[in-house]
């Protein structure tokens, strides 16, 4: 069990996104309110993400008193703000965005020589096979399976999870084929589950 961290706020619009309830409202909450709320659910592993997460000021002292009260601590980003200044003892899972997404322009290449090797994740989402050629292609220029885990997901009811597998399996690609679980399990539409 993971519990979820989801913060308000996202520079990016994904011309699939599927959290864009999280572009505004929510509710302020302290630090302490955080932690006192991710206590109270009883797992080891928390995960903060958005909309994007690195958007809110606070967010890397967030992470950093998580990471204090034991908590293996996730953060997943969308890439486009900074990432160097994070506590090292948070995993990152860092979202290249891809051509079909809508906002490739706006990944932070730079952010790449930032990622810890051997411990954070970099995930693509993709929309098509057009996305996953990109993916493919860029993972191969950047020799990125060498130091890193890779996650190619697919866009809830734009890519077949199964034609993705295939691809995956007919070239033999060092990646890890990840699926959105609690969509299969409750449902696209269900949140805080």
């Amino acid at each position: 069990p993971c519990t979820f961290v989801r913060l308000t706020g996202c520079p990016m619009r994904c011309v699939w996104c599927d959290t864009d309830y999280a572009f505004e409202g929510g509710e302020e909450r302290s630090i302490p309110e955080i932690l006192d709320s991710v206590r109270a659910h009883r797992t080891s592993l928390v995960e903060v993400t958005g909309g994007e997460p690195l958007a809110q000021k606070e967010t890397p002292l967030l992470l950093a008193r998580l990471a204090d009260e034991g908590f293996q601590v996730l953060l997943e980003t969308g890439g486009g703000l900074p990432i160097e200044n994070l506590d090292p003892r948070v995993v990152l899972i860092y979202d290249v965005k891809c051509p079909d997404s809508g906002e490739h322009a706006r990944n932070r290449w730079e952010n790449l020589e930032h990622l810890k090797p051997g411990i954070d994740e970099i995930k693509f989402v993709l929309a098509s096979r057009r996305d996953y050629e990109w993916a493919r292609g860029f993972v191969a220029e950047r020799d990125l399976a060498s130091h890193h885990v890779l996650l190619f997901s697919p866009v809830h009811r734009l890519l077949e999870p199964a034609s993705l597998a295939g691809w995956i399996l007919e070239d033999r690609l060092p990646v890890r084929l990840q699926l959105q679980l609690h969509k299969l399990l409750w449902g696209a539409e269900a949140r805080g589950v």
